[in-house]
């Protein structure tokens, strides 16, 4: 099956007025509806109504602690963002027979904290500044209130990341439920995330190693349109190195320079940084407008630009802001999709 055929068969896609769950002041977006759920090789199938009886508010309480959280703190967003997407990326372990090359992801690692004699993935050097987890405590408190045991941190991250995208002004989808949570997470197994100075070479390999497309990367990358770099992720982009080289010529120079203002050479500030792009608390598509300017902050980002077919595709997502919400929720629903922990966790940081 390829991945768009794959992509047809999970989603279709409609244009609606305002999203699912709540009108227009989260973002008259698109909603993505689930339209077929396949049993990918040995994982269990998703369900589009799973808790419609076991858990009927679950959804709710979910969005619930989203809202409150964002309310309070607009990098919540990108926080829950990033974090649905770094734990995706890590834990694969197989690969599904007859699905070309789709890689099985167990779920949730990212949430487990390190034990006394294991550091888990939560504490490696990519993930070190996630952050929002109580979110998920929260979210999962409320859940568990409601319903003991039924829904697990996996599906709870899936959602919250849902309802950070539509709070921001994003598109909305439908998340199949089903995911059960893994119990294993190892800090090692974090080198595998592809890193702000990444190629196109590695960002491809990356992404289609999980069985996501040259697509997906350059749509999921449109997540960086929430957001915060700290210096260090670009700070050998806008300093001459000490062997003589040059700032990165393909940065627009009035960029570069207002990054050297944030980031000075001998900058010492932890928190001193900038914006992935301009409207970093609003999920849009001016992430790809700036990087068609010359002002993509990351190396990772400036890669797309390298190859014609992704060249291509930020062009028509930079032209086109109801196009890029149509293809992220389809990328979103791919990237999530596949099922197989081994339980529900009554706590998300440790396992039952």
């Amino acid at each position: 099956m390829t991945d768009s055929s794959m992509a047809e068969a999970m989603a279709t896609t409609r244009t609606t007025a305002s999203a699912a769950a709540g009108g227009c002041r989260w973002g008259c977006g698109l909603l993505v509806a689930a339209a077929v759920l396949v049993v990918l090789g040995g994982a269990e199938a998703l369900s589009l109504d799973l808790y419609d009886e076991k858990c009927p508010a679950a959804e709710a309480a979910v969005t619930a602690a989203v809202r409150q959280a964002m309310a309070k703190d607009r990098t919540v967003a990108a926080g829950l963002l990033r974090m649905h997407f770094h734990d995706c990326f890590v834990r694969v372990t197989a690969i599904l027979a007859g699905l070309c090359s789709v890689p099985f992801r167990l779920r949730r690692p990212v949430l487990l904290d390190s034990t006394g004699n294991v550091t888990a993935e939560k504490d490696g050097p990519p993930n070190v500044s996630l952050h929002a987890f109580f979110v998920i405590d929260n979210a999962k408190a409320a859940v568990e209130a409601l319903c003991p045991g039924v829904v697990s941190c996996a599906d709870i991250l899936a959602l919250a990341a849902r309802d950070a995208v539509v709070l921001s002004g994003g598109p909305s989808w439908v998340v199949p439920v089903g995911r059960r949570d893994g119990r294993v997470s190892l800090v090692s197994e974090t080198s595998t995330l592809p890193g702000p100075r990444a190629s196109f070479d590695q960002l491809k390999q990356a992404f289609h190693d999980r069985g996501l497309s040259t697509k997906d990367l350059v749509v999921l990358s449109g997540g960086h349109t929430l957001g915060f770099a700290h210096c260090s992720s670009f700070q050998d982009r806008i300093h001459p190195s000490a062997a003589g080289g040059m700032a990165d010529p393909s940065l627009s120079p009035s960029f570069a320079a207002s990054l050297r203002r944030a980031c000075p050479a001998n900058n010492t500030a932890r928190g001193a940084g900038a914006g992935l792009d301009a409207t970093s608390a609003a999920f849009d598509n001016t992430y790809y407008r700036m990087l068609q300017a010359g002002r993509g902050l990351l190396g990772s980002d400036e890669a797309l630009l390298t190859h014609p077919k992704t060249r291509a595709l930020v062009a028509m997502y930079a032209a086109s802001q109801e196009a890029f919400f149509r293809a992220f929720a389809k990328s979103m629903l791919r990237m999530g999709g596949l099922n197989g922990g081994d339980e529900v966790r009554a706590n998300c940081r440790r396992v039952n």
